[in-house]
């Protein structure tokens, strides 16, 4: 089985109404502008690199905030749903299934998923207003990791905010104040 991420050719367009039809099968199934994206399970390195960046904004967190790690619907649109590796927003806007106004969404970048991540996905969120975007790369060794972070800026385009590598601190404000140090979030 291929570890590549691919993009679905078949006739569409989709809507979110037909990923109830994706198989369980470990692959992250999503939709961007009617067509479906599938990429394969993450390798060990994403999984530590997320898990620790999770913990970390969960313990920063305002009580009135959630932070959730994928699989959880961003639901962009009906032809768009995204599933970033984690998800921050308001309690109030999550539903059971899915949030449609994140503040922040994170991808920790894969081989196979970095393309999709920085170009597609990020174009996708900056289009729908979510304010705040952070690509981590969790290369193997710590002092090469690194984070870029964009922001809404007041016309609408994301301005990149923050790029860290290794022991370099990330001190963010959105969407609450945490630091995040690249080479701690990963072996």
């Amino acid at each position: 089985m291929s570890r590549m991420a691919t993009t679905a050719r078949a006739p569409g367009p989709y809507t979110r109404a037909d990923l109830e039809g994706t198989p369980d099968d470990g692959r992250r199934y999503e939709l961007v502008d009617g067509h479906f994206h599938v990429s394969a399970a993450p390798g060990l390195r994403h999984q530590i690199a997320t898990f620790r960046l999770a913990m970390l904004l969960e313990l920063a967190r305002p009580g009135d905030f959630l932070v959730t790690p994928a699989p959880f619907a961003v639901a962009l649109a009906d032809d768009t749903e995204l599933q970033p590796d984690i998800v921050v927003g308001r309690r109030v806007d999550f539903v059971e299934r899915e949030i449609r106004t994140p503040l922040l969404a994170v991808e920790v970048l894969s081989p196979s998923t970095r393309m999709f991540d920085t170009h597609v996905k990020r174009e996708r969120l900056e289009r729908a207003g979510i304010v705040s975007y952070w690509v981590v790369d969790p290369v193997a060794r710590p002092a090469e990791a690194s984070l870029v972070a964009w922001e809404l800026g007041a016309e609408g385009l994301y301005l990149q905010v923050a790029k860290v590598v290794g022991d370099e601190p990330f001190e963010a404000r959105l969407p609450f104040p945490v630091t995040v140090v690249p080479a701690t979030l990963v072996c």
